[in-house]
């Protein structure tokens, strides 16, 4: 990318990145290393023109959460506070995503874009 004359980076970590839940203080630590790494590249990287930024998904409806969101009992457990009372469609990720990899996000560097339905605002 250097040598391109810049580029962009787009690293997805999680909302447990940004809250803790209990039972998941490794999987938080991973994640929480995931922003933390994107700030400090952020601040190495700017001189060469590469921007980075995170996305931070919440619950999203995938085969490994399929089951689980199915369940009566496990579902409002797993959704916890998410406002929007849903899990995320892949597709919604993935757009967030495109967004930050995309020209239209050009001044945006070392953020972290939130796609959790709420979750994080409750």
């Amino acid at each position: 990318m250097q040598k391109a004359g810049g580029g962009t980076i787009v690293n997805v970590s999680s909302i447990y990145g940004l809250v803790g839940a209990p039972g998941a203080s490794a999987y938080e630590a991973s994640k929480g290393a995931v922003r933390l790494f994107t700030k400090s590249c952020a601040v190495d990287l700017a001189p060469f023109n590469i921007r980075i930024n995170s996305v931070h998904p919440g619950v999203v409806e995938t085969q490994m959460t399929r089951d689980m969101l199915a369940d009566p009992v496990i579902r409002p457990a797993l959704l916890g506070p998410t406002l929007l009372k849903r899990p995320a469609q892949p597709i919604e990720v993935s757009q967030a995503v495109l967004f930050l990899a995309s020209d239209e996000s050009s001044f945006v560097h070392g953020a972290e874009l939130v796609v959790d339905g709420g979750y994080t605002a409750n």
